[in-house]
């Protein structure tokens, strides 16, 4: 599960180099503290970084622009975009891999707002500070009105957001957004921004509780987050590669057991490895339970790459623009209640063999009666005790976990069948399979998110989405993995064989523990479309 803290360090940018120097923010003071709630004043908060990270001159800043869009004249836009995750370093560095997932956004799309999310690089508040004691932020290009209004109903409903004027004052992660949008999109909507000031993730689980409302085609949200802060060239890219795809996943329990990897490694000289994961852990908050939503990738560069920059200590930038699949094939989801009835009826089937009693009578919905595939797994104390799956729609899902968790727990070749004394330390994970998609490439194969299945001359195996989230491995050697280990082919034997990939919802429970809404995340992992 996710740790209670992320041990990322929070990095302040070296102006005039526009690179990043890893510092410990200050601790909270008393005075930061308190939740204000203000209407729109009118008070500025002027531009505090023009000039050092991008010019300070309108001209300058619209001629830099222009020449960063330029490059994308020809990339798709779209209308449906709700989401973009965007470097922010100095322009210089990273103001191309900005631009290039703004670019997708079509320009002529009217929000009604848009939500900046940042980390603080200037202090420490253990809270979350939300600019509702500003009516305006101010660039080079104009003032953007803030919408206090929203500003202060955020602060009302979520006891860790307040306001603290330092968070905001001198930060850049988001100050340096503003001109991409003023200048890209024909109408600019007012702001909310904010700053999280804390290094709790499950207070960054509870900002997206708070911020779900909002997350939808109305409005943009800006995750502002650079990647690995000073390893060696090579090394960032090997790093960054692997946050990426953690990202891409948009699975929160990956990209959390990737960084605490590769923070094992002690990588030289690196110190972080997305120094905005706060942000990035609420993003994912969002796209892990809901199966309709899609993470692209669009573009990554490190500091080496540019003219400025040196390849021995570097900083990397990824972009993705996050939107909603439109195939309602690939949305197949499960509530909160099917996925607890799922987990009894897996358990059911288990102990009425075992005490010889009738199988029990579930209220079956439509879902539940979808005809898809599943895996059932058991494990005690922490170890494999059973495992068999079906792929196809031969059968209504809750039939099918029925005949799977009974042959995990009796037909395994592996083990002894299950007896009644181990039935309380069993625990029982599900996993419900949407329908196989062949692919034809390796980049159809999002590592983290999808399972693969392997098939070659009437031999085949496959490999759960979670097998990533426990091992240390690359995507091409989880299919090399997967191809000798289960399908029989050999490490390489998954290049000319047929590939499969499908999408997995799966929960975990434990007899006797209490399935309700304020122990669900903690039981329950969602690996959705």
């Amino acid at each position: 599960m996710l740790p209670s803290k992320s041990r990322l360090i929070v990095g302040s940018l070296l102006v005039v180099a526009f690179l990043c120097i890893a510092c410990k923010p200050a601790r909270k003071t008393a005075d930061d503290s308190n939740t204000m709630i203000i209407m729109n004043n009118g008070k500025i908060r002027h531009a505090a970084v023009a000039g050092q990270f991008y010019p300070a001159a309108a001209q300058e800043v619209n001629a830099e622009l222009k020449a960063f869009f330029s490059k994308f004249a020809k990339v798709p836009q779209r209308n449906d975009i709700q989401a973009v995750v965007v470097p922010h370093a100095g322009w210089g560095f990273s103001g191309e891999v900005a631009a290039s997932a703004f670019a997708r956004i079509n320009p002529a799309k009217r929000y009604k707002r848009i939500f900046l999310i940042g980390p603080s690089h200037q202090v420490y508040l253990d809270s979350i500070s939300v600019a509702s004691g500003y009516g305006f932020y101010e660039t080079p290009l104009g003032k953007i009105e803030i919408d206090t209004q929203v500003c202060n109903q955020l602060a009302e409903s979520n006891p860790h957001i307040t306001f603290s004027e330092r968070a905001h004052a001198r930060e850049h992660c988001l100050e340096v957004q503003l001109p991409f949008l003023q200048y890209w999109l024909k109408e600019m909507p007012p702001i909310i921004p904010i700053i999280i000031a804390t290094d709790d993730i499950e207070k960054c689980i509870a900002l997206k509780q708070t911020l779900e409302p909002y997350f939808n085609t109305d409005n943009l949200f800006v995750f502002s987050s650079d990647f690995s802060h000073y390893p060696s060239y090579a090394d960032a890219n090997k790093v960054d590669h692997l946050t990426g795809e953690a990202v891409e996943s948009g699975n929160i329990q990956m990209l959390a057991s990737v960084i605490e990897r590769l923070e094992s490694k002690h990588i030289r000289n690196l110190s972080t490895c997305a120094c905005g994961a706060v942000g990035l852990y609420t993003l994912l908050s969002f796209t892990t339970n809901e199966p309709s939503f899609n993470i692209e990738h669009i573009m990554y560069r490190n500091s080496g790459d540019s003219e400025y920059g040196e390849k021995d200590r570097v900083v990397g930038y990824h972009s993705f623009i996050v939107y909603q699949n439109t195939d309602s094939s690939q949305n197949f989801s499960l509530t909160h209640e099917e996925k607890c009835l799922l987990l009894d009826i897996a358990h059911n089937s288990i102990e009425s063999k075992l005490r010889g009693i009738p199988r029990a009578d579930f209220p079956l919905t439509p879902a539940l009666k979808t005809k898809c595939g599943a895996f059932v797994t058991l494990n005690k104390n922490g170890r494999l005790r059973g495992c068999i799956g079906h792929f196809g729609e031969h059968y209504p899902l809750h039939e099918t976990v029925f005949e799977m968790a009974r042959a995990a727990a009796f037909e395994d070749y592996r083990f002894d069948p299950v007896t009644s004394s181990e039935l309380d330390d069993i625990s029982i994970e599900i996993s419900v399979l949407t329908p196989l998609r062949r692919i034809t490439d390796i980049s159809e194969f999002k590592y983290g998110k999808h399972g693969i299945y392997i098939q070659k001359g009437g031999r085949g195996g496959t490999f759960l989405p979670q097998v990533a989230f426990d091992t240390d491995w690359t995507k091409e050697e989880f299919l090399g993995h997967c191809s000798r280990d289960k399908a029989g082919l050999g490490w390489d034997g998954w290049k000319d064989a047929d590939l499969y990939i499908y999408d997995a919802l799966t929960g975990e429970v434990t007899k006797g523990a209490e399935v309700d809404g304020s122990h669900f995340f903690d039981m329950i992992r969602v690996i959705k479309n």
